[in-house]
């Protein structure tokens, strides 16, 4: 097995990592974070489970991470999205993990939030030698389709020399998340045709690496089962479809489950076997996190109403110290991971070069 100098990953080593989640047919769990705590939570749970993890930020989460008081939107979106990547690299490595660095969904609106960070990014490249990210994700899946691969063959075309690699949507994810989707959807629009597919791999492989975000019925956030059906061999048809075509080994798309969040656990399995290396799930760690805060709030009232008991005089700091119910979430988004990282099946997989004398997982 080949092994990966631990830190974010990208260029051949990402690749590398990608091909190790498919030939086992495992995906690494793809965590939107909004500040320090969340990034440090994600990578403790990857430290604890052995595996490797996809940190990313919306701009929605970007703009929160630079805080919400900077008076200029834009420049807050791109700032924060830098701010969070220099973060990861400077803790990444010592957390003994391969971290894949991504931003997440951004539509048409948004691409100019995507041009401004590859400029960031080329002028870091220049003085660092390595991208500032693993890939970006351009969202265009409410564009036509010659739209949709023309942008993103732009965007591609600008970050291959950087040893990075974008991430496209075909068919339309629904539900909403950070002001990109909706919920009114045309329901066949939730489910990607293979042709398509195919035409984006003739398109765009050419140029560089992507990876595929192919709607199969999968909904962002938690909905009543039965509101969309999922429909795993769609990606199972679209890969049979570009490997005939063109006379390739099996699952050559590197494909990404978005919305992953309550999804059918054995769904979640079907759907690893067809080349699925990622899976989002963003809405079950944001509850995991808030949850845990929620019940110390409770357990500890008085501690958020007064400084001093007016009962008894004994002084409440060491209760609403921000790092005590702070670490409480954090705590809370790590159990939860745990459960993503068996689900898919990566507990235990990481390609991150373990220290002299350590024992394998």
């Amino acid at each position: 097995m080949s092994r990966l100098k631990p830190g974010v990953v990208w260029g051949e080593d990402y690749k590398t990592l990608l091909k190790a989640c498919k030939d086992g047919q495992y995906a690494l769990p793809a965590v939107n974070v909004t500040g320090t705590n969340t990034i440090n939570a994600v990578l403790e749970s990857a430290h604890k489970n052995k595996s490797d993890v996809i940190i990313q930020l919306s701009n929605g989460g970007a703009e929160f991470y630079a805080g919400k008081g900077l008076p200029d939107s834009f420049q807050a979106k791109v700032l924060g999205a830098v701010s969070a990547a220099l973060h990861v690299h400077a803790l990444a490595e010592h957390y003994g993990v391969c971290v894949i660095l991504h931003t997440d969904h951004a539509n048409k609106k948004l691409l100019p939030w995507i041009d401004a960070l590859v400029t960031y990014g080329e002028e870091f490249f220049k003085k660092r030698g390595f991208p500032l990210f693993s890939s970006h994700m351009i969202d265009l899946s409410e564009e036509p389709i010659d739209e949709n691969l023309h942008e993103c063959a732009r965007i591609l075309k600008r970050v291959v020399p950087l040893g990075m690699s974008i991430e496209i949507e075909l068919g339309v994810t629904g539900g909403e998340e950070d002001g990109v989707g909706s919920d009114d959807i045309d329901n066949a629009k939730l489910y990607t045709q293979p042709e398509d597919c195919l035409l984006a791999y003739e398109t765009l492989s050419p140029i560089g690496h992507f990876s595929l975000a192919a709607s199969f019925g999968n909904v962002h956030g938690v909905y009543a089962p039965g509101n969309v059906k999922l429909r795993p061999d769609i990606l199972k048809n679209s890969q049979a479809l570009v490997q005939k075509t063109h006379g390739l080994k099996a699952n050559p798309l590197d494909l990404v489950f978005h919305g992953g969040s309550g999804s059918d656990k054995s769904q979640i399995a079907e759907s690893l076997g067809y080349g699925v290396f990622k899976m989002n799930i963003d809405t079950d760690t944001q509850f995991a996190f808030a949850e845990s805060i929620g019940k110390y709030v409770e357990d500890n009232a008085n501690a958020f109403k007064y400084q001093i008991d007016p009962e008894t005089g004994t002084p409440y700091k060491k209760q609403y110290d921000p790092r005590q119910w702070l670490r409480v979430g954090e705590k809370g988004l790590v159990k939860r991971m745990d459960e993503a990282f068996a689900d898919l099946g990566s507990a235990g997989k990481s390609l991150a070069e373990r220290p002299a004398g350590s024992k394998a997982a």
